[in-house]
């Protein structure tokens, strides 16, 4: 029988002990949470001094959907940077998807509710954006996979 002092609880590729701190359940690993919002795939990654957060955005039309949306979607892609909160970054993929991603500080060692609470900031802090890109974009199809990566 486990000892209830020392016990932790498996949450993902993390294990979360009694006080709420975080640790990577396997060395080495950069361990990760994915979410989604509002169809899109997320992601929240620890590293040693913060959680880096990714969401997959928007994705431009391809000439074969929608050739006339195409100027229009790169004009809007092209103002996003200067519109975005300090540190937040956006990359164009070339397969045409566009990633906004942002970094949170954390604690040492970090814990369960920061990184919560981290994901649920940056979710509501996409939305202005998201809003933006599904008008230049048009709306992403589908759901977002977030299980198993």
């Amino acid at each position: 029988m486990p000892n209830p002092t020392t016990s932790s609880l498996t949450l993902g590729p993390f294990a979360v002990d009694r006080d709420g701190t975080l640790q990577p359940r396997a060395p080495g690993l950069r361990p990760a949470m994915r979410f989604a919002w509002r169809g899109r795939r997320c992601e929240a990654a620890l590293t040693r001094e913060e959680v880096h957060l990714a969401a997959f955005a928007a994705r431009i039309p391809s000439t074969a959907e929608a050739r006339e949306g195409r100027p229009g979607a790169f004009e809007a892609i092209a103002a996003l940077p200067g519109s975005l909160p300090p540190g937040w970054k956006a990359r164009l993929l070339p397969d045409h998807r566009v990633v906004l991603e942002a970094a949170a500080p954390l604690s040492e060692p970090p814990t369960a509710t920061e990184l919560v609470a981290a994901m649920v900031r940056f979710a509501l802090a996409l939305d202005p954006y998201l809003d933006r890109l599904d008008s230049a974009c048009g709306p992403l199809s589908g759901t977002a996979k977030s299980w198993p990566g």
